[in-house]
């Protein structure tokens, strides 16, 4: 198993993170312990965070978690959008026209972003716009459990910290109340999916995050 330091994964590191999700808690959910860490070890990272839907209380939600996991970033950038929830197959133009701007006013080291075989239409609409928008970067794809199943076998795994597991959850229920009674929605949900992943690649603290990565280029 090769072993890499995510912090050296382009050449002159990674400064600049670029996080996309679908939905106000994807971001958190999928890669929330690994940015974590990330921005422990780099003060000096930027993060560029934008969320492509969320209404009402979801809004507000976004925003506060933002908030809170980028805490430790040197410099931060939060966006949140209102395309309708469930229906990205038929906004693409629009969804499209965003990851335009987006290209014109970020340059990434790394991009987190869904899943491209994720079962969820509209998480599988962003991956692929990523896929279209950034092409010569680093771009990981993250997982969200679901009651539509689709956990497969990533290829890449970030061991995670006791420390930063348990801030992840702590803060995915302290900022989203609005799911609070979603039966999915619950801490051991959340930590045993890491878990699991964490035995997969044998993490020192029995904990990890995975992800999928299309290409990646070594040298």
């Amino acid at each position: 198993m090769l072993s890499l330091d995510l912090r050296h994964a382009r050449p002159g590191g990674v400064s600049h993170v670029l996080c996309l999700g679908a939905h106000a808690d994807d971001i958190e959910i999928g890669c929330g312990a690994t940015l974590l860490s990330l921005l422990q070890s780099q003060p000096g990272l930027a993060v560029t965070w934008v969320v492509f839907s969320a209404t009402g209380p979801r809004i507000a939600e976004a925003r506060s978690s933002a908030e809170a996991y980028l805490a430790g970033a040197a410099s931060k950038q939060v966006h949140v959008h209102d395309y309708r929830d469930g229906f990205f197959p038929h906004e693409g133009r629009a969804i499209k026209e965003t990851f335009e701007r987006l290209k014109s006013s970020v340059q990434p080291d790394l991009v987190f972003t869904h899943y491209g075989n994720d079962m969820h239409q509209d998480h599988r609409v962003l991956a692929e716009l990523t896929w279209n928008t950034f092409r010569d970067h680093l771009v990981l794809e993250y997982e969200i459990p679901k009651f539509d199943g689709g956990v497969g076998s990533p290829s890449v795994f970030v061991p995670a910290s006791e420390e930063h597991v348990q801030r992840k959850t702590d803060l995915l229920l302290a900022h989203f109340a609005s799911q609070a009674g979603k039966r999915w929605f619950t801490e051991d949900l959340f930590r045993s999916l890491m878990r699991l992943r964490g035995m997969e690649c044998n993490s020192p603290s029995n904990f990890a995050e995975a992800f999928y990565a299309r290409k990646i280029v070594v040298g």
